[in-house]
């Protein structure tokens, strides 16, 4: 993580914003005082496809089923 003033970073404000973008986290300051942070963005997460599983698990008669005692037991701990 590196600090600029805001007068460096105006004048580099292009080469900041690719080092952000590559991952590093620049930290704004003016008269060393740090008052902002450029940083990338992240990213989209990727968009869920509904049924693409369809035809390639079976999900049981029984899924909903209450667990048995000593499962049960387990998850509360008892």
């Amino acid at each position: 993580m590196k600090t600029v003033n805001i007068h460096a970073a105006k004048t580099h404000l292009s080469r900041l914003v690719e080092e952000a973008a590559a991952g590093d986290e620049i930290i704004l300051a003016k008269h060393g005082k740090p008052i902002a942070r450029l940083v990338p963005l992240a990213a989209e997460p990727k968009k869920r496809e509904l049924g693409r599983l369809a035809g390639k698990i079976k999900v049981p008669d029984n899924f909903d089923d209450p667990l048995p005692d000593e499962a049960l037991k387990l998850f509360l701990g008892g």
